[in-house]
């Protein structure tokens, strides 16, 4: 046993220069994509539900560190239980168990290979092994399914690990090991928790009940298809996760569930007691329902108080209650020779320049959206002196009428909140690093954010339009925000959003609970990072150069798709993706060709109109 023991430290040694020759890769300056199992999205159920492992399914000390680290996945009542089969009887009582919802989960990402040596200062023995893990700090999982910003700043964990053959009394469970000296904290890796958790998105409704807005949780793969309408149901009842609160409204106070949500064989019932007797809020309700409950069809009885309010078929509510108020896909444009042209990619529609030609010269970026048969136009031109200044106008196209902003050093690209009322389109845009909301006159008022001091570098919209990510001070952010009705926005707090990458340089939104995020990953690069900061995998391993600018549509269950619907410069040129793709002069439509023998411009700044 010695040997094999010494062997397996000998090789954990190793892992600093990436375990090989130990079965476990070489850990690479750009990541791959390590998303083996990733959640599942929304409307979809795991089909296969893996029970977390158990301590003697390792044989090696790698092996066994990699379950340990998944054993606290599943259910919350039985977290501890499952986390002390893997910790050495004497050292079960170091973990302070907690019960119900005070039970939370330390969500860590591990940030090299653990390191895996002989324990020269063990009190159990000379076959012991000191393990080191260096994590950066996801989140807090809490029973209710959301995840929390972390409240630990821990950088690395050790303990020891010891044969349980060694084990007084070892028996029939001598296979593997057992964890000495515990950390005090049930540890969950980012890993674990994409492969024994599935992804749900449920719903609120905006703070003006015009929208549903998205709400990411996370629900143990085993529990069972009969209990999952329960769960959902009980997360409505209990409301937003927090960082959402500012910008959406639950359900009315003193709201319970009755008994639990039942059903099968296509018919689903829920019966909750909720003040008030308000058709119209009911009837919300059930579209709010029929949208969180995305992976069941079928009839939905929804009873309030007892009384019977409504039997719809679930599938038949999504159809007819789009999410989004999106008419049609995504149109491309771009920036050439300081004019909007649309770009031309085979396979999409053609577009034109909703602009006047009048207006349309002196750009350097632009923010265009649809808001029902308006056009909301958002452009920074060049003013005198180097200067910037953001033209806003609105119209149902061509735009003709544009109104002039203040003059600033620097401004980025505008994004336009996605609001119900196209009377008060209203924005958001990034100027000599501070963040600025705009209206449909160009006036622009500073929005102060409760942050530390820091330079605002970027700012993108959700489609739901109650949702931003930032980039504040080098740091990535998430905030929940609220339009005023006389005109205004207020910004709620802000979640920053734990990420490998560093000098984050642009942000968009990929989907509903995913970000696309430009930064260095040892080299320029734009990966996809979950609002929570679970996901994290590259589309763009290398960019060669810092990303300036960057475009994308979200994927979203209104509008398919089209490939590729992601655009971005570096280094002054503009590529497409996935594949990457460089955007030549010749896409470029409506543009006159230079004279012989004068090289064209790179298109620039690329966008979608949507």
């Amino acid at each position: 046993m010695r040997a094999r023991l010494v062997a397996g430290a000998l090789c954990g040694a190793l892992a600093v220069v990436g375990f090989t020759g130990c079965g476990i890769p070489e850990r690479s300056e750009v990541q791959v994509d390590r998303r083996k199992e990733p959640a599942t999205e929304s409307g979809a159920v795991n089909a296969g539900r893996q029970e977390p492992p158990t301590r003697s399914m390792a044989t090696r000390p790698e092996e066994f560190v990699s379950n340990f680290l998944s054993a606290a996945a599943g259910e919350p009542d039985r977290a501890y239980s499952r986390v002390k089969q893997f910790v050495d009887p004497q050292y079960r009582n170091r973990l302070q168990e907690k019960r119900g919802s005070e039970v939370e989960l330390t969500v860590v990402r591990l940030t090299d290979a653990p390191v895996i040596t002989l324990n020269e200062d063990s009190p159990v023995g000379d076959d012991s092994l000191k393990v080191t893990i260096a994590v950066q700090q996801i989140g807090v999982l809490r029973t209710d399914g959301t995840l929390v910003p972390p409240v630990s700043g821990e950088t690395r964990y050790e303990f020891g690990l010891r044969s349980a053959s060694d084990q007084a009394g070892a028996a029939d469970d001598a296979a593997g090991f057992y964890v000495t000296e515990p950390p005090n904290t049930l540890l969950l890796s980012d890993e674990a928790l994409l492969r024994y958790y599935e992804g749900k998105t449920i719903y609120f409704w905006s703070s003006d009940r015009t929208r549903l807005v998205p709400d990411l949780r996370y629900l143990p793969g085993t529990v069972p298809t009969e209990r999952r309408l329960n769960e959902v149901v009980k997360w409505l009842v209990d409301g937003p996760s927090d960082w959402l609160r500012p910008g959406v409204v639950g359900l009315p106070d003193r709201t319970e569930l009755i008994n639990n949500a039942t059903g099968g064989d296509g018919r689903w019932e829920v019966n909750l007691d909720m003040p008030g007797d308000d058709r119209t809020r009911a009837d919300q309700l059930v579209t709010q329902l029929a949208w969180s409950l995305r992976d069941f069809d079928g009839e939905l009885e929804l009873k309030i108080r007892n009384n019977s309010v409504k039997v719809e078929n679930l599938a038949a509510r999504r159809s007819a209650w789009a999410l989004y108020r999106l008419r049609e896909g995504p149109r491309r444009y771009c920036v050439f020779e300081g004019a909007i042209h649309p770009l031309t990619v085979d396979g999409e529609p053609s577009a034109v320049v909703p602009l006047d030609p009048a207006a349309n010269r002196n750009v350097v970026s632009a923010g265009l959206a649809r808001s029902e048969e308006q056009i909301l136009a958002a452009l920074v031109v060049t003013a005198a002196g180097g200067k910037q200044r953001l033209s806003v106008g609105t119209g149902r196209g061509p735009v003709t009428s544009f109104a002039k902003g203040p003059e600033y050093k620097a401004i980025g690209a505008p994004v336009w909140l996605r609001s119900s009322d196209p009377r008060r389109p209203q924005g958001l845009v990034v100027a000599d690093g501070k963040l600025y909301r705009f209206d449909g006159n160009a006036e622009m008022a500073q929005i102060v954010l409760n942050l530390p001091p820091g330079v605002v570098t970027a700012v993108a919209a959700s489609l739901d339009g109650q949702r931003i990510a930032l980039i504040v001070g080098g740091a990535l952010y998430v905030a929940a925000v609220k339009l005023l009705d006389g005109g205004g926005v207020t910004v709620g707090p802000s979640r920053r959003v734990s990420t490998s990458l560093t000098g984050l340089s642009a942000v968009d939104w990929g989907d509903e609970n995913r970000l696309i995020v430009a930064g260095s990953a040892a080299r320029p690069a734009i990966y996809e990072i979950g609002v929570d900061g679970v996901v994290e995998s590259p589309l763009a391993p290398d960019t060669r150069a810092e990303v300036t600018h960057l475009s994308a549509y979200p994927v979203n269950p209104t509008v398919e798709v089209p490939s590729g619907a992601l655009m971005y410069e570096a280094n002054g040129v503009a590529y497409r993706t996935v594949p990457v793709e460089r955007i030549q002069p010749d896409q470029v439509a409506d543009a006159t060709p230079p004279p012989t023998g004068v090289r064209p411009t790179n298109p620039s700044a690329p966008f979608f109109l949507f």
